[in-house]
């Protein structure tokens, strides 16, 4: 009776492994379209900026805007891989009747106090609406200049422009490298997950039918 109620729970258990197993692979190719699906949205074209975008049908959207960059601009701090941290630079750029944020790109450290260019520019970019914000985030330190996470509401009542961020991936100062939009910042670790759990269902399966060995060769008397 012990025998087949180990057994029970030992298939049971089995089971679920391949099953969360199988269910990570499913979600690598749900995640592998997604990918692909923003990669070549991204690539795409630039088309006008649309009259009222939309945070989730305009995600990603290629825009092409020309206007004057306005001075004064918000600090994001981030970390470039091979670089090391510094601050994006959120600038607000009027565009006909409309003021918009737009994202410039990459500074040091070294480089916040440093003047940039201003004034009639066009910027080739992407429309997003980041989500950066957690319950580990700090507070801005409006005073010093300092954010930690670019939430466009807040960056667009503090710059008096609408809640629309374009991220360039063209230039808007010889000092400021872009930081265009792209996949490589999104999380695709369904495969190892599969193979780990893959991997505990072959250490399970090796243990069920260690123990039915073992307890074969020891009868009970």
């Amino acid at each position: 009776m012990g025998r087949i109620l180990f057994l029970i729970f030992g298939l049971a258990g089995l089971g679920i492994l391949l099953f969360l197993g199988t269910w990570q692979l499913q979600r690598l190719t749900w995640k592998e379209g997604v990918l692909a699906q923003i990669e070549s949205r991204v690539g795409a074209t630039p088309v006008a900026l649309p009259a009222m975008p939309d945070p989730k049908a305009d995600r990603y959207l290629p825009v092409a805007i020309s206007g004057e960059m306005l001075e004064g601009e918000v600090h994001v701090l981030v970390s470039v891989k091979q670089v090391g941290p510094g601050y994006r630079v959120i600038s607000s750029m009027e565009v006909g009747d409309r003021y918009v944020l737009v994202d410039r790109g990459f500074i040091s450290l070294e480089a916040k106090d440093t003047p940039r260019a201003t004034g009639p520019m066009e910027v080739v970019g992407n429309l997003h609406w980041p989500d950066e914000i957690d319950g580990f985030t700090p507070e801005a330190d409006v005073d010093a200049n300092i954010w930690f996470a670019r939430e466009v509401d807040q960056l667009a009542a503090l710059l008096g422009t609408e809640p629309v961020l374009v991220i360039a991936r063209s230039k808007t100062d010889p000092g400021i490298t872009p930081l265009p939009v792209s996949t490589t910042g999104i999380p695709n670790d369904h495969l190892q997950y599969a193979i780990t759990w893959f991997s505990l269902a072959v250490v399970w399966a090796a243990m069920i039918v260690y123990f039915l060995r073992r307890s074969r060769n020891h009868p009970k008397g």
